[in-house]
């Protein structure tokens, strides 16, 4: 079967994986990023997604599995990890402490069976994947966070022939050649550039910042939609459009302070459009922020919202020291 991502949950088949995302996954997607989606899905190659914390390059796995009814195995990157972590784990420790009370019980109601290594071998997201019988999306997420030679160590695998060895049982597991999974790695460059050999594999592509007011509103206007699907019982009334407009216009130009030690995205002029729409408070009631008052010269509200290093949120208070 050939999977294909338009950007369109409403597509998502009838019976979907049951590791598939349950919950809709609200992304608009660029032209170019859907092609490279569909390029990594036809490849066979992995997506490098790099760009801004927050600019939604996590989220576009979560809509691929969502859409493709595929499912969905997470891998979130620490600096101390390993890239066997990602296949499978044995617990050797476990295994011998079963022996040591199969010998002192006459009755052992223990399903795992000293006998068998299988028992004590669990998967990681890519050994899931491996064994899956639909192909299945893997978000391998910062993968910047690891040691140089993680990524270069993840092309052993995810690579023809697609298998890898279990040394503890003599298992070898293998992706099957129509459930090969598709693989999106984020990277926020925290630590420079990654491995030559490892960019040569991969589709690239760079999530930019929706740089117009009018990007913003169809994020807004799909943010608030999301909200009302969650929670149907309450009426969920969008910020009125003057208010998206000039807030998303302010937020532009506080990205273009070149001053700013971390710039701002679209994940915090969400939160923030939330506190102006719903978090100012008026004789227990919550009437949106007065549009009049978000203008130059006056203080930029819920700023700790925006700024999330010390030295932009002591700089910036108010929109006139934005262009100082």
């Amino acid at each position: 079967m050939t999977y294909q991502f338009e950007n369109n949950p409403k597509k998502r088949p009838s019976n979907a994986h049951p590791d598939s995302p349950k919950k809709v996954e609200p992304y608009i997607a660029p032209d170019e990023l859907i092609d490279a989606v569909n390029l990594a899905i036809f490849l066979r190659r992995p997506l490098l997604l790099e760009g801004e914390a927050g600019c939604g390059k996590t989220r576009l796995a979560v809509a691929v599995a969502y859409e493709l009814g595929l499912p969905f195995y997470r891998w979130d990157i620490r600096s101390t990890t390993k890239a066997q972590e990602g296949l499978y784990e044995y617990d050797a420790i476990l295994r011998l402490h079963d022996v040591q009370t199969q010998k002192l019980e006459t009755e052992n109601d223990n399903q795992r069976n000293p006998n068998n290594p299988q028992d004590y071998r669990t998967f990681g997201a890519i050994g899931k994947a491996f064994r899956s019988e639909k192909p299945a999306v893997i978000l391998i997420d910062e993968i910047d966070k690891a040691d140089i030679d993680f990524p270069n160590d993840l092309l052993a695998v995810l690579d023809e022939p697609w298998e890898f060895k279990i040394r503890e049982t003599g298992e070898t597991i293998t992706a099957k050649s129509d459930c090969q999974p598709i693989v999106i790695i984020t990277s926020n460059k925290e630590k420079g550039n990654l491995p030559a050999p490892f960019l040569r594999r991969c589709i690239y592509y760079y999530v930019k910042f929706p740089n117009s007011p009018e990007k913003l509103q169809q994020i807004v206007d799909i943010h608030y939609q999301h909200k009302q699907q969650l929670d149907t019982e309450k009426k969920i009334n969008p910020p009125h459009s003057a208010l998206v407009e000039t807030a998303a216009n302010l937020f532009i130009n506080i990205r273009k302070d070149k001053g700013l030690f971390k710039i701002p995205g679209t994940s915090e002029f969400l939160d923030w459009l939330d506190a102006l729409h719903l978090c100012q408070s008026n004789q227990n009631q919550n009437p949106p922020y007065p549009v009049d008052q978000l203008k130059e010269g006056e203080r930029i509200p819920y700023r700790e919202l925006i700024f999330k290093i010390r030295q932009d949120w002591q700089k910036n208070t108010s929109f006139s020291q934005l262009s100082s």
